[in-house]
């Protein structure tokens, strides 16, 4: 039976690996000591450096020796606080991290790796005695639209607005505007993140005002916690701000009319556009009409339909489509005058 004094050395390590940090410079053994003490470890900075050194065989920790004091840290993609998992969970996360790589910036992928190499690990070590650990070689994920590589998110930008969203605290940003060449300073109460294909948003109010915004991640080049409360408005309510089509850009619903061909009936027949979609048959196709967003995504799925589809109503939407239609066919011909086909 092993002795007290054993059991003391097992705990203390154990709380020892769980304080490293995932990433460089990593925490000192001074720093370690100090945070062991404070959870009521007494121990030396001798006896954290032997204890680290020893722990560094069979778990994956790095000392950081480019300068004094050294750092120690987890390996890149690894941590601690890795329970078991189970054959079910393994897939899942599988499945799920080949979801998630195309759309998910490489920071927020960052903080997910060491779930995800468990996960390939478990698979890896099943494959010869369970049928199930096959799985994952069977079925995939293929995203029904053009796929687009992720933004850049800064990890510390990333990391402040984490910690502010969740203690619900006032951050300032500099926030860079898509058509702006200089970044704007302001004060935001952070609401909820989400994710938007391949760009993931912060959803906040900023300084005194009420109306929910929408700030892309990649653009705000630096972020400071203010650790002042942030203002909730009272009615947020995420899950109704993604249904009101904030998401899509839009301000509003409209009743769309539209004629369209047979193979696009094919398509909106199996996926609707809406609970109130309806396909009456016409002399040369279909006449549509169904309640949608109003907005610019709208405007790009009209658009990506070319002939097969002509608005009918609102007539502000159908001169809208049209115009950008003539636009598009007067630039292509100009094109064609400068750069004649072979």
């Amino acid at each position: 039976m092993p002795s007290n004094s054993d059991l003391n050395a097992v705990s203390r390590q154990w709380e020892m690996l769980k304080l490293l940090p995932t990433r460089i410079p990593g925490i000192t053994c001074r720093d370690l000591q100090t945070k062991l003490h404070e959870l009521g470890y007494s121990v030396s900075k001798r006896t954290v450096e032997r204890d680290l050194r020893d722990l560094s065989i069979p778990f994956p920790i790095l000392c950081n020796d480019k300068g004094k004091p050294y750092g120690w840290y987890w390996s890149p993609g690894t941590s601690a606080d890795l329970p078991a998992i189970t054959l079910a969970e393994a897939l899942s996360l599988r499945l799920v991290e080949d979801l998630l790589k195309p759309l998910l910036p490489s920071a927020i992928l960052t903080s997910l790796q060491a779930h995800f190499n468990q996960a390939q690990n478990k698979l890896k070590s099943m494959r010869h005695d369970n049928a199930a650990a096959h799985w994952q070689d069977k079925v995939r994920h293929v995203p029904p639209t053009l796929p687009l590589l992720p933004p850049v998110i800064d990890q510390e930008v990333l990391e402040v607005i984490q910690q502010a969203l969740l203690y619900d605290q006032q951050i300032e940003v500099e926030y860079q505007t898509v058509h702006a060449d200089k970044c704007s300073r302001q004060i935001l109460h952070p609401l909820a993140l989400v994710q938007r294909g391949s760009v993931t948003y912060l959803v906040a109010t900023a300084f005194n005002y009420q109306d929910k915004r929408l700030y892309a991640m990649h653009r705000i080049r630096q972020a400071n916690s203010l650790n002042e409360p942030s203002i909730r408005p009272a009615d947020f309510n995420l899950d109704a701000f993604i249904a009101s089509g904030a998401l899509q850009f839009g301000t509003g619903t409209l009743k769309l009319q539209a004629w369209i061909t047979d193979d696009l009936v094919i398509y909106l027949t199996e996926t609707p556009l809406s609970q109130d979609q309806s396909l009456e048959k016409t002399a040369d196709g279909y006449h549509l009409s169904a309640t949608v967003s109003d907005s610019w995504q709208l405007r790009w799925w009209i658009l990506s339909h070319g002939s097969f589809m002509v608005i009918l109503q609102p007539l502000s939407l159908r001169n809208e489509i049209a115009g950008i239609m003539q636009q598009s066919v007067q630039k292509y011909a100009s094109i064609s005058a400068e750069f004649p086909p072979e």
